[in-house]
């Protein structure tokens, strides 16, 4: 089959014909197996752990948050096995993000159960996490990006920094450690003080989770100003789409009218 029939053109826009990417699926040989590539294998056992991490959250928090722990720095070491293995794909990166979507949202959920009168906030933070990614992503694709992680700064500065490895690690992990000191809370009651000779005022009458919580709250508050920064430039890019989309459309309508 030749991969010049897998494209055809829409406007300025590639767009891969469904049926000849099924094709060329079902026919892949077993040396380019993208479900087999090992950033996808790493992805599948995170899907695993996220799923032992759910079994196991409402009656044995050690397990569950040892899964958890796992699942979400597991997301780190895709990443570094698909660039060093040149094994990156379209496959990849929307598992590893449905992935980290569907796990956080399940914690929230869960969380809604035991703290119900925030109910309205974990539903908020779940619809604005799949929202901005899922038009983060999908305005990603028909701009032609190579990965929904490459932002130029002259597209959006806040989010060129926010998806450089570093602070995407940071952001995302105190974001994850801020929910699971949530989930922890209704476990560990224990005061810092009874524990150590010496706490931070601060923190003198707070259980370690409690004190986790409080570090992480302000990297959470700004992974949501990111998610909503990334919700509007994500809109304003298909917006842009649309616009450029139906100005070609117009021109090839008049061309058309002068021919006739």
């Amino acid at each position: 089959m030749s991969l010049s029939l897998l494209w055809w053109r829409r406007g300025s826009i590639d767009v891969v014909d469904a049926k000849v990417a099924v094709d060329l699926a079902t026919a892949q040989s077993y040396s380019e197996n993208v479900f087999l590539f090992v950033p996808n294998l790493i992805g599948y056992s995170r899907i695993i752990l996220a799923g032992v991490a759910l079994h196991f959250m409402s009656f044995h928090p050690k397990y569950c948050t040892l899964a958890y722990g796992i699942s979400c720095l597991l997301d780190a070491a895709d990443g570094h096995a698909a660039r060093a293995l040149n094994q990156t794909s379209k496959f990849g990166a929307v598992l590893d993000m449905v992935t980290d979507r569907c796990t956080t949202s399940s914690l929230l959920c869960y969380l809604s159960s035991v703290y119900p009168e925030y109910t309205l906030a974990f539903q908020l933070l779940v619809t604005l996490d799949f929202s901005s990614h899922y038009m983060h992503m999908y305005s990603s694709l028909v701009t032609g990006s190579r990965s929904h992680k490459t932002v130029k700064s002259d597209v959006s500065r806040i989010l060129s920094l926010y998806y450089s490895p570093t602070a995407l690690f940071i952001i995302c992990a105190g974001n994850e450690m801020f929910f699971v000191a949530l989930y922890l809370m209704k476990w560990v009651h224990s005061p810092l003080s009874a524990t150590f000779d010496f706490v931070p005022a601060i923190f003198a009458g707070m259980s370690w989770a409690e004190a986790m919580a409080c570090v992480c709250a302000p990297i959470c508050f700004l992974k949501n100003v990111i998610n909503f920064v990334q919700l509007w430039k994500a809109s304003k890019i298909l917006v842009g789409v649309d616009l450029a989309e139906r100005a070609k459309a117009r021109e090839e309508e008049y061309e058309k009218s002068k021919k006739s």
